[in-house]
């Protein structure tokens, strides 16, 4: 079965220190359990978490639903927020993990990528660049989500159109993020089921994660 592919680019730097971080943690976690509650999911969705601080890493390689292992993500005491060489590294982890449709064969479905940021790139360049490359790929959909009274909607704006915010970082808040990416991503996986739509289709968030127009 040709599979939806998910990645998740998460903010691991200095400032998600003590409850963001946990709440970040048990966030994911539910999101991993909700999507399992869901039978075609589970035979379709592959989930890849990258995280970024000062580097960026592929905590979880695309791996399928049902053996998604979630690491503990641990910040670092400090240092700066490399959002662009996440997106760098997203780009070459699609590159290699997405069977592309052709002649020959349908391939996988559009990756659908969430990326939550509690601040603002500090590899500005290297983001800029990712963008533009960005741009030009045929993925499903990107939602980015800036959480925090730190978190800069702005520079988001250049990635993708559907941008979020969160005013706050604790459980409460992470939890119903989450939820609504997994109702996000059911609502994808029976569109595709359906013949496939273009676009991710987005369910109203509930009222912890605000639109930013």
């Amino acid at each position: 079965m040709r599979k939806l592919p998910v990645y998740l680019v998460l903010d691991t730097s200095g400032s998600m220190r003590g409850e963001p971080i946990e709440a970040l943690n048990n966030g994911v976690q539910s999101l991993i359990s909700s999507l399992r509650q869901d039978p075609y999911a589970l035979e379709t969705v592959h989930l890849s978490l990258i995280s970024f601080d000062r580097i960026a890493q592929v905590q979880v390689p695309l791996t399928p639903l049902e053996q998604f292992i979630l690491p503990t993500l641990v910040p670092p005491e400090s240092g700066p927020t490399h959002l662009g060489a996440a997106l760098e590294l997203l780009i070459t982890q699609i590159a290699q993990d997405v069977i592309p449709q052709s002649s020959a064969q349908k391939g996988d479905w559009r990756p659908l990528v969430f990326v939550l940021t509690d601040g603002s790139p500090s590899d500005t360049q290297a983001y800029e660049q990712a963008c533009a490359k960005i741009q030009g790929l045929k993925w499903g959909g990107i939602v980015a989500c800036a959480a925090g009274p730190k978190g800069k909607t702005e520079p988001l704006k250049k990635l993708t159109p559907d941008v979020y915010r969160l005013d706050t970082m604790n459980s409460h808040s992470f939890q119903g993020f989450f939820k609504w990416v997994s109702a996000s991503v059911a609502a994808d996986n029976q569109s595709v089921g359906l013949g496939g739509s273009q676009g991710l289709p987005l369910p109203q968030p509930p009222v912890e994660v605000q639109i930013v127009v």
